[in-house]
């Protein structure tokens, strides 16, 4: 069925190791100022529109504020009848920074389904890999203190991720921003090992040696800011402005965001996008009845590597003093292969 006809699009799904398929194209909720801005209404009407296109998969978390407005926007769903019930989607949370300590998973996850008004999320995501003082999280203070920032518990904080999951709170847990060594770790303790992790990707930010392990491991990878974070603190304008995208589009006869998305989507990753505007929504489910020839793959594997900076969570102070540090060193694997020629080992799904 076309993005432009006005039906609503089938959005494939995939598998997880854990709970029910995942969509493969999600509506991303973050706003430019974590909520504050926009609106609950407006950011419902938004998700009342996703869901009248098409989408049935919705990214929230703790921090974006606007987990409440997804959960008004699934009751008027609901009573219009543009959904039988919540359970025709597939919802997922994170849980923030001051909460991955031990002790304060449960009660935060309690938080978000009651902000969603739900019984359940289908995904419970550790944010990020690391933790900050809760004292520190003051009422419309800053969402980020620097000098509080510390290493996180990861199997102290996993543990009772599992938990969730036992409880049936969520029905898959997993992880954000986590690299291969951090996954390791991690996979090294756990009972049930994550089935996401949510990672930035785009064509200049390939991911090619962690959607590696990912694969080895049974872990979906899922794609945020696919378009390079316009408006986000890691924003990346070479994507949307790449000389070489554009000329990809012209030969296909498509977008450069619709580029980017078949690319991420011909990887095996499942996307987050982001767009209030109902144009841009169905754009961004037409990518299902085409494909990028071998060789528009091989142009995007020579494309520099780069990715966000993280500054946000990175301090002299704290357990991660650079970006690299974050990384594990992974960003500097990735850019050493970024010309070898080959096509990353797409799937055309």
């Amino acid at each position: 069925m076309a993005a432009g006809e006005g039906r609503p699009v089938a959005v494939p799904a995939v598998s997880l190791s854990s709970g029910k398929p995942m969509p493969q194209v999600g509506m991303g909720t973050a706003t430019a100022t974590l909520g504050k801005a926009e609106g609950r209404t407006a950011v419902a009407e938004a998700v009342l529109r996703a869901m009248e296109v098409g989408y049935r998969h919705f990214d929230t978390a703790a921090v974006y504020g606007t987990e409440s407005a997804l959960g008004d926007a699934v009751d008027q769903a609901v009573r219009a009848g543009t959904i039988a019930s919540r359970d025709d989607l597939y919802v997922t949370s994170k849980l923030w920074i001051t909460n991955a300590h031990p002790g304060r998973v449960l009660p935060a996850l309690r938080k978000t389904l009651q902000n969603l008004r739900m019984e359940y999320v289908d995904l419970y995501l550790i944010h990020h890999p690391v933790s900050m003082r809760p004292s520190a999280a003051v009422p419309g203070g800053p969402l980020v203190v620097k000098e509080d920032l510390m290493a996180m518990d990861m199997k102290g904080v996993w543990e009772e991720m599992e938990e969730c999951q036992r409880q049936g709170l969520a029905k898959a847990i997993g992880v954000s921003n986590f690299s291969c060594k951090k996954l390791e770790t991690l996979l090294s303790f756990a009972s049930i090992p994550p089935a996401v992790n949510q990672v930035e990707v785009h064509p200049y930010c390939r991911q090619k040696k962690l959607r590696a392990f990912c694969k080895e491991k049974g872990i979906q990878v899922c794609a945020y800011s696919p378009l390079g974070g316009k408006g986000t603190v890691w924003a990346n304008n070479s994507v949307m402005n790449s000389p070489v995208l554009k000329q990809i589009a012209q030969d296909r006869g498509k977008t450069v965001a619709q580029v980017c998305l078949r690319w991420v989507y011909e990887m095996g990753d499942c996307i987050i996008v982001k767009t209030f505007n109902e144009t841009r929504m169905r754009e961004n489910l037409a990518i299902f009845d085409w494909k990028l020839t071998h060789d528009d793959h091989l142009k995007i594997s020579a494309l520099p590597e780069s990715r966000g900076n993280y500054d946000f969570l990175v301090t002299d102070s704290g357990p991660y003093r650079t970006a690299e540090d974050y990384w594990d060193g992974e960003i500097v694997a990735a850019a050493g292969g970024q010309c070898d020629q080959t096509a990353d080992g797409f799937t055309t799904n």
